[in-house]
């Protein structure tokens, strides 16, 4: 289904269980399918073969702490409509839209080439962020485990990671997070978008309950690594009203610290929302729509370094005022914990020695 202005006008349902209502059409193909009649009430999840011969991405951008990051998988099953990472699937000739959460690409070698990229001479020990285009915790890591043993491998070498996810699941790994916290080595942060688990349920359909990620907190902090939340994203006239709820359950649950991004609307992820909140809040499409202009210039998305992860006006030093009076007032104005490089090893160096 090509994505057009008129759509926005409409509404379009999505499939059970998925937040796309369908797929705009991806903006290096020059064809196009159409379809006239309504898609299946529901969508499967397809699985596909990721044959990427590196793992280890990079990025120079200012407005993210870390330089380097690893995605075992591309596209997200969590399905959020709002997420920035769509249209990255594009470049995989697939749609930002139902493609993004259908069709996920798997990289079953991803534990093999990390320990290969971290074996080399050629790499300076730093924080791998395990995050960025994808949740490593989505659904079907449950059964693949490409995540878990990515961190075996981590913890093996050492090699300080920080993990940013929505799904409890991390909790699974506390064992490998704990080896890496014992050298001062891991740190988590959870994602909580809202508190209200029927907004969840449309916004971000497949993550898990909010609920159960403030449980996920409270067992990550019990087991002594370093938890924090994000409140992320903050949708303007959807979810602003819930960030003093939100850090007050997070620091009831133990988080240590927290940040927040305002929601941001790059490419096919604009008509995609607009369509969203046809569906589910038309009488607020306007009013929601108006606000996310009031912090970008005027547009739906600004990419401007700098502007896009926190927004420009007064609505946006709104927001910044309120997170900081609140983080304060509970008390996760606390420092991100700085991860250390200093024990990493390379298995099999010290025989060397003898």
């Amino acid at each position: 289904m090509r994505y057009t202005d008129a759509m926005a006008e409409t509404v379009a349902q999505a499939p059970r269980g998925r937040a796309a209502a369908g797929n705009p059409q991806n903006r290096f193909e020059r064809i196009a399918v159409e379809l006239e009649e309504p898609g299946p009430d529901r969508v499967p999840t397809e699985l596909l073969r990721d044959g990427s011969r590196s793992i280890i991405t990079y990025n120079d951008s200012p407005d993210v702490p870390f330089d380097a990051s690893l995605n075992p998988y591309r596209g997200c099953e969590h399905g959020c409509i709002y997420c920035y990472a769509r249209p990255t699937h594009e470049y995989l000739g697939f749609s930002a839209g139902l493609d993004f959460e259908t069709r996920i690409m798997v990289k079953e070698d991803a534990p093999e080439l990390l320990r290969r990229e971290l074996s080399s001479p050629r790499w300076q020990p730093q924080t791998l962020a395990m995050s960025g285009v994808t949740d490593p915790y989505q659904p079907v890591e449950r059964k693949l485990e490409i995540t878990r043993r990515c961190l075996a491998v981590l913890a093996e070498f050492r090699n300080p990671v920080g993990v940013i996810t929505k799904n409890a699941l991390v909790t699974r790994d506390i064992d490998h997070l704990s080896a890496l916290v014992e050298h001062g080595a891991a740190a988590v942060m959870l994602s909580i978008t809202t508190l209200d688990p029927d907004l969840a349920r449309v916004m971000e359909p497949r993550a898990s309950h909010p609920r159960d990620r403030l449980e996920a907190v409270a067992r990550l902090n019990a087991a002594g690594i370093p938890t924090g939340v994000m409140v992320a994203p903050v949708v303007p006239a959807i979810t602003d009203h819930e960030m003093p709820r939100i850090l007050e359950a997070a620091a009831a649950a133990g988080a240590r610290s927290a940040g927040y991004v305002l929601m941001r609307l790059p490419g096919a992820v604009a008509g995609l929302f607009e369509a969203w909140l046809a569906e589910h809040f038309p009488d607020r499409k306007d009013k929601v729509l108006n606000r996310v202009r009031e912090l970008r210039g005027g547009q739906l998305n600004d990419p401007r370094f700098g502007s896009r992860m926190r927004g420009e006006g007064a609505y946006a030093e709104q927001i910044r005022s309120t997170f900081q009076t609140f983080r304060r007032r509970y008390g996760l104005d606390q420092p991100h914990p700085k991860l250390s490089v200093a024990a990493f090893r390379r298995p099999g160096e010290q025989m060397s020695l003898f």
